[in-house]
C-alpha cells in the first residue's frame, strides 16, 4: 500500500495496524507510532485522540466488511445451502487476505477495546458466528450438510479460516481467490474418501 497516497488519518491507521500486528497493541506506544510516521510525538494528537481510537476503527471496519460479505453470500434464497456456505467461506477469506495486518489485529487485539466497545464487538462476533451456525443448522435439517453439532462445526470452520493471517503471504504462489476456493473445498468435503 502506497502510504504517500493516503490521507494523514489513513497513514496513521495503516502504520498503527502494522505496529499493532508486529508488537501488539499494548506494547505499541504513541511515541513509536509518531516516530514511524516521521512526525513529532505531540503532533499526532492533532489527528487522533488515542491509539484505542485506531484499534476501534480497525476492528469495526473489518466487522462491517465481514457482515457485508456474508450478507452478499447468503442473500440469494434460491441457492442450495452448501453453495451459500461456500460463498460465505470464500467471502471471509477475501476479507482476511485483503489486509492481513488488519485481519491479525482484528482477530487478536480486540481484547484491548474498552467498554462499551468491547461488549459491542463481542456481540457482533457472536451475531456473525450465528450466521454460519444457522447455515449449518439449515443444511443439517434439509439433509444437505452433515453437521450433527452445528455450533461445534461453525466454530471449527471459523477457527480454521481465522488461522489464515498467520501463514498467508501476499504475493505467494496462491492468489486469495485460489486459497478461498481450496479452503472452501477442504472444509465442505473434508479429507475422507467416501464410497458412493
Amino acid at each position: 500500500m502506497e502510504t504517500a497516497l493516503l490521507s494523514r488519518k489513513d497513514q496513521i491507521d495503516h502504520t498503527a495496524t502494522v505496529l499493532f500486528r508486529a508488537r501488539g497493541f499494548a506494547a505499541t506506544s504513541m511515541r513509536e507510532l509518531a516516530t514511524a510516521l516521521g512526525i513529532e510525538a505531540g503532533s499526532i494528537y492533532s489527528h487522533i485522540r488515542s491509539k484505542e481510537e485506531i484499534l476501534h476503527r480497525i476492528c469495526f471496519r473489518l466487522a462491517d466488511q465481514f457482515f457485508a460479505g456474508f450478507e452478499d453470500a447468503t442473500q440469494n434464497n434460491t441457492l442450495p445451502i452448501a453453495d451459500s456456505l461456500r460463498r460465505a467461506i470464500e467471502s471471509h477469506v477475501q476479507v482476511l487476505t485483503a489486509d492481513v495486518a488488519a485481519s491479525a489485529v482484528f482477530l487478536h487485539e480486540w481484547r484491548h477495546l474498552s467498554e462499551p466497545a468491547r461488549t459491542e464487538f463481542l456481540a457482533l462476533r457472536e451475531q456473525y458466528e450465528a450466521g454460519f451456525r444457522q447455515l449449518l443448522i439449515n443444511g443439517a435439517e434439509t439433509g444437505t450438510l452433515y453437521a450433527p453439532d452445528p455450533a461445534f462445526a461453525s466454530l471449527t470452520l471459523l477457527a480454521s479460516l481465522n488461522w489464515l493471517p498467520t501463514w498467508y503471504a501476499p504475493g505467494g504462489k496462491l492468489a486469495p481467490a485460489d486459497i478461498a476456493h481450496r479452503l472452501a473445498n477442504q472444509l465442505l468435503f473434508g479429507l475422507e474418501v467416501r464410497e458412493n
